[in-house]
């Protein structure tokens, strides 16, 4: 397939590179679009888009895989796209997810630990006690293999 194809060619062109930071989150091949989404520990750069790019594009041109008109994206894969990957939780402590789990139940926290199985988050409840209303810390732990979507929330606060 060609898909796989492709997928070695980005870990070839990110070893190439000497981007031991940069990982495949995604790809999308259709026809003749190759949409490719990097991560990184550290940061998915311009230029380390540019340079993975190049490497790739060289390879479609001389191979012919797709033809010779083709469109190839190699981007950062934002704080938009879903985490996929333990790393990418790590990079993440300390911002707010917003979780869907398997079973329908959403979650919103701060994410405080995170291993290959699980990730930790923290969130203010509102609980009454009584006729007063106060406010309590929960930790919650979510299993990795429970999470249907887990999303960095973005905030605009200061």
């Amino acid at each position: 397939m060609i898909e796989n194809k492709i997928e070695k060619l980005i870990d070839q062109a990110i070893k190439e590179l000497e981007y031991t930071d940069c990982f495949l989150v995604d790809m999308k091949v259709n026809n003749t679009k190759v949409e490719i989404y990097l991560d990184s520990d550290v940061s998915v750069t311009f230029e380390k888009c540019r340079k993975v790019s190049r490497i790739i594009e060289a390879v479609l041109d001389e191979k012919q895989w797709l033809g010779e008109k083709y469109t190839l994206e190699v981007s950062s894969a934002g704080i938009r796209r879903p985490l996929k990957f333990t790393r990418q939780y790590i990079k993440n402590i300390g911002r707010t997810l917003e979780i869907k789990k398997i079973e329908g139940e959403k979650l919103e926290g701060e994410l405080i630990q995170a291993d290959d199985d699980k990730i930790t988050i923290k969130f203010e409840e509102i609980i009454k006690e009584g006729k007063k209303k106060k406010k309590i810390e929960t930790v919650v732990e979510v299993q990795q293999a429970d999470i249907k979507e887990a999303k960095i929330k973005v905030s605009f606060k200061t």
